[in-house]
């Protein structure tokens, strides 16, 4: 089963539970119409999942004209807990959730060595910070790299990892169901069914940090084939005469966008070097050769979202990732840049600003474990 198929509905009981865990509370003629069910199908579908106590009927009641009210279903967020980790070349970053994804404790450990045995057991570690096996169904790991069949990590450069299989391992270490991911099409997971694009069948993410990534829900699927790994975004094309990436590409998106290029560019135009947060600062006072870099990054981000928008004509571009405060301090010149590529009687695009810490990161892994191991027991 590819990555395209295994995050989308395959049966009325997923596709009834991700329902109401996307839209609930909702009504059970809401849900009958919108999976083309009788009411009777319905209410043997939910029945299950009612007495396991994963859903629950909401407690406000809809009032109907003859008979008793008749109550929405909810899940029931405190009945499982997850735990998902976003795995960085530096640390492991944990979170606790419940089953809407809503963080209920988190934890951060620094990685011992790029080894795998050290990874994983600093990643056991984190999870037990957050509580004890028992206490949770399973876990989530994201990472930034090409995950393959049976949740191998394929490639990971920032750990120098090829053919690594990170969930068996750590299914062997704590005792847990484990989930791997890309953590781009994790992040647009947890966004689709808890985020800003919930309720939305179609919409865009674009990330900003280390690297640049992107994501994309069309029809409310995830699209998520196998290169979805190798972060190919990056080295789309932005500025003709922009500076040159690491691998020669000149003025791609990592070399304009991403932390480490903004860093060396600013090094590059001062002869100083400055943390990321002091460049968006002295370009907030408009300092010259700052506030000249970030508005030209800014630029460059419009360009990016324009494309999205115009190559696969989403109308929502969820904007993310530890970097991403850039389209704030450079605000102006990236929805500049939006109108400049966008033709005048196009609709207009949504942006929705999301935090930018790893913790969302962790959420959208957890956001996949929820969805693997829930959806994954239902036929």
């Amino acid at each position: 089963m590819d990555a395209v198929t295994s995050l989308a509905p395959s049966s009325p009981a997923r596709a009834l539970a991700r329902e109401v865990l996307i839209r609930g509370p909702i009504s059970r003629g809401d849900l009958a119409a919108r999976l083309g069910l009788s009411v009777a199908s319905l209410t043997r579908l939910s029945r299950p999942l009612l007495d396991s106590g994963v859903l629950r009927e909401a407690d406000e009641a809809a009032s109907t004209s003859i008979g008793r009210p008749i109550r929405p279903l909810e899940v029931s967020p405190e009945s499982h807990r997850f735990v998902g980790v976003k795995l960085t070349g530096d640390s492991a970053a944990a979170v606790a959730t419940d089953l809407r994804s809503d963080v209920i404790g988190s934890s951060e450990r620094p990685l011992r060595s790029h080894g795998v045995e050290d990874v994983v057991g600093t990643i056991a570690d984190a999870v037990a910070d957050l509580g004890a096996p028992g206490d949770f169904s399973g876990i989530g790991v994201s990472i930034g790299g090409k995950v393959g069949p049976g949740d191998m990590v394929l490639r990971a450069p920032f750990l120098g990892w090829r053919d690594v299989p990170l969930a068996a391992l750590l299914q062997e270490r704590t005792g847990l169901p484990v989930a791997v991911e890309n953590d781009v099409v994790a992040l647009t997971v947890a966004e689709q069914w808890f985020g800003a694009g919930r309720g939305e069948k179609d919409f865009a993410v674009l990330t900003v940090g280390a690297g640049v990534g992107y994501g994309l829900v069309v029809n409310d699927a995830v699209i998520a084939p196998p290169d979805a790994g190798l972060g190919l975004v990056g080295h789309f094309p932005l500025e003709a005469s922009g500076p040159r990436c690491s691998e020669g590409h000149r003025g791609c998106a990592s070399a304009v966008l991403t932390i480490p290029g903004i860093c060396s560019r600013f090094a590059a135009s001062t002869g100083q070097q400055a943390p990321y947060a002091a460049i968006l600062a002295l370009a907030a006072e408009r300092h010259p050769a700052a506030s000249e870099i970030v508005d030209t990054a800014g630029a460059a981000l419009g360009t990016l979202v324009s494309a999205v928008a115009n190559l696969t004509m989403v109308e929502l571009v969820i904007l993310s990732g530890e970097g991403m405060d850039l389209a704030d301090v450079a605000a102006a010149s990236l929805h500049g840049s939006i109108t400049r590529h966008r033709d005048p009687e196009a609709t207009a695009v949504r942006l929705s600003r999301q935090p930018s810490d790893f913790a969302q990161w962790a959420r959208g892994a957890a956001a996949v474990a929820i969805q693997r191991t829930i959806l994954g027991t239902l036929r």
